[in-house]
């Protein structure tokens, strides 16, 4: 793509987002946004009015005074009484408008940080694997910022400049067409200044808000990961790497406001030209006759000219913040019109009650038990299946692209209440395992079914519903220790909370502090210990009560100590629960139903502890410390 090409369509690109901007404003205060247009026209009529009331003043009233006697000042005092009103009226148009461009403003910021959270929420977890945290919440704070500058300022003041200019130009056209010749040259000098001048600032604009998004997702991982930094001397490191991305935005914010910041002069400077030119052409045509052109007239072209320059000054002046805000929209609008995770299933998870004859039947109240609703198309019927935990997995590939697959022909089973582990180097494919199982990604080849249904015919936010995961790095909210608790079901009582608390090993550490459960948490939970965190975690997995349970690693950041008391919170967690753990230290598994050795995407080994400790195989070297995991 040359230069061009890449030109057009960013100009393409611009007046895409742009349109759509201003759909958002007007669709979500359509009756406000008219009585700004309507103010707006007042403002701008009210202005052009003084410019052009020079002419009636000097021509009709003051000119034919000068050299009488006993002058009568009354027709001049209701001319400049007609005048203050119509100016008054301007004041308060101006004044009206502005504050309806406020609310409107953070009207339309409201509605589209709205839509991007709810947006957010429904994107796949691939979207965030491929964006930085730091990145996304630029979307939120720099680009709506510039944007709330462009709603209430940049665009009254275009809207306001637009208006005065057509009716300045109307207006210049009744009073001197001749000298209106010379203000058309003129336009065109502006246009193509403007283009080329904009046109060079709005791609570092563009250039200078990703710059922006990539600092604050440096300084985000940074700061998540000042531990690490310090621990491995990396400040230096940090500091350069940081440099460089500033470097860069430095280059591209200065460029972009160089040009932006030279729009004005280069413009107020072809107006001053313009108002040398109409005084020079007006006065030669006022001394010869031609056009009828009068002391009244030249005063009021003159006074026009300026009018008619001022609006493209105004323009220049918003210029940079409406090319930042139309960069930042385009960002906006791309993480709004990302897909959405695409979810084709229709079996659903529903509250359920056996029958006498042992028939299954759905109800509305809780009854402890849950049973797949499964509606078959072909007939129409709908079958009920009770939730069991039954997971098993049929020659199954998958590859996070095309190009690279984690896992091969996995074949597996975990029945109901059975406890299946995961053993394996990193990137063996033990956590791809787990984000299968509840469709964060969908397998490419083969098979998994849950209770007998394929996973892809069930409805993600039901299959989710039905899992418990408690992970290695534990996220808690800002909220008390009962809020995070509640997490895994937020109508839980008290009572509930507290019998997970108690189920976990969490309840004694918990009634120890200051406030008990009612105690805050903030930073995630960084006032707690690490194993402490991990009991909450557990406590939430046990408040929702689901039927399987994955363990990804949770014990591995811990010492030997607190794993013994978390252990003993998911040992209780586990009881007659289907169970896939994954972890590094084999101690923790030994009791599996069920283990599996993997190594580059492929189950090597698989049995009890005490057969693979017979086999003497990879599990074996990795149990008796000949071997260790990477």
């Amino acid at each position: 793509m040359n230069k061009n090409q890449a030109k057009r369509r960013l100009d393409k690109n611009a007046l895409k987002t742009a349109k759509r901007l201003l759909r958002y404003v007007t669709s979500t205060y359509k009756i406000r946004f008219i009585a700004v247009f309507i103010c707006i026209l007042v403002s701008a009529v009210a202005s052009i009015s003084v410019s052009l009331s020079l002419r009636y003043l000097l021509d009709d009233f003051i000119i034919p005074l000068i050299g009488q006697q006993d002058p009568n000042f009354t027709e001049l005092y209701q001319a400049l009484t007609v005048l203050g009103t119509i100016f008054l009226c301007g004041v308060i148009a101006t004044f009206t408008y502005t504050r309806l461009m406020v609310t409107i403003g953070q009207g339309v910021l409201r509605r589209l940080r709205d839509e991007m959270f709810e947006h957010m929420q429904t994107l796949p977890i691939r979207y965030f694997d491929q964006n930085t945290n730091g990145s996304i919440m630029s979307l939120y704070t720099n680009d709506t910022d510039t944007l709330r500058q462009m709603i209430s300022q940049a665009i009254p003041q275009m809207l306001m400049s637009a208006l005065t200019i057509v009716v300045t130009f109307i207006s210049m056209m009744l009073l001197s067409p001749l000298l209106t010749i010379l203000a058309i040259a003129m336009i065109f000098v502006l246009v193509i200044v403007a283009k080329v001048i904009g046109g060079n600032s709005g791609k570092y604009f563009v250039r200078q808000q990703i710059d922006i998004a990539n600092i604050t997702g440096f300084v985000e991982e940074r700061m998540n990961g000042q531990r690490v930094v310090k621990i491995f001397n990396h400040e230096r490191k940090s500091k350069e790497e940081f440099d460089q991305l500033n470097e860069q935005l430095f280059h591209s914010a200065s460029n972009a406001n160089t040009y932006a910041n030279m729009m004005g002069p280069v413009i107020g400077n072809i107006g001053n030209l313009q108002f040398v030119l109409t005084a020079v052409l007006g006065g030669f045509l006022s001394v010869s006759g031609i056009g009828g052109i009068t002391l009244g007239v030249m005063a009021s072209y003159l006074q026009f000219t300026k009018s008619f320059t001022q609006p493209f000054m105004q323009v220049a002046q918003q210029f940079n913040s409406v090319v930042m805000a139309l960069a930042g929209a385009e960002r906006i609008f791309n993480m709004i019109d990302e897909a959405s995770e695409v979810d084709e299933g229709y079996v659903t998870l529903v509250n359920a009650k056996k029958n006498a004859d042992g028939s299954i039947v759905e109800c509305k109240e809780r009854t402890g038990m849950w049973a797949w609703k499964h509606p078959h198309q072909s007939d129409g019927t709908v079958t009920y299946t009770e939730l069991k935990g039954d997971v098993r997995f049929y020659d199954m590939s998958f590859g996070y692209n095309d190009d690279h697959m984690v896992l091969h022909d996995l074949t597996l089973y975990a029945k109901p209440g059975q406890k299946l582990a995961f053993v394996g180097s990193t990137g063996a494919g033990k956590t791809t395992i787990t984000n299968l199982i509840n469709r964060f990604y969908d397998v490419q080849d083969g098979k998994i079914r849950y209770d007998g249904i394929n996973i892809n015919k069930i409805k993600k936010a039901d299959l989710r519903r039905s899992l418990g995961i408690v992970l290695q790095d534990t996220h808690l909210f800002t909220g008390t220790i009962m809020d995070n608790i509640r997490y895994g079901k937020l109508d839980a009582t008290k009572e509930e909370v507290y019998a997970a608390a108690k189920l976990a090993h969490a309840d004694s550490f918990i009634r120890m502090l200051p406030k008990g459960y009612d105690t805050m948490l903030s930073g995630d939970g960084e006032e707690l210990s690490q194993g402490q965190r991990q009991l909450l975690a557990i406590a939430r997995a046990a408040i929702a009560d689901p039927p399987v349970l994955i363990l990804d690693e949770a014990t591995s950041s811990i010492d030997t100590r607190t794993e013994s008391i978390v252990q003993q919170g998911m040992d209780n967690l586990m009881k007659g629960r289907t169970v896939f753990v994954i972890a590094h230290r084999l101690s923790t598994i030994r009791n599996s139903d069920a283990i599996m050795v993997l190594d580059h995407g492929r189950i090597i080994e698989r049995g009890s502890h005490n057969e693979l400790l017979a086999l003497k195989g990879t599990y074996y070297q990795l149990y008796t410390g000949k071997l260790e995991l990477d």
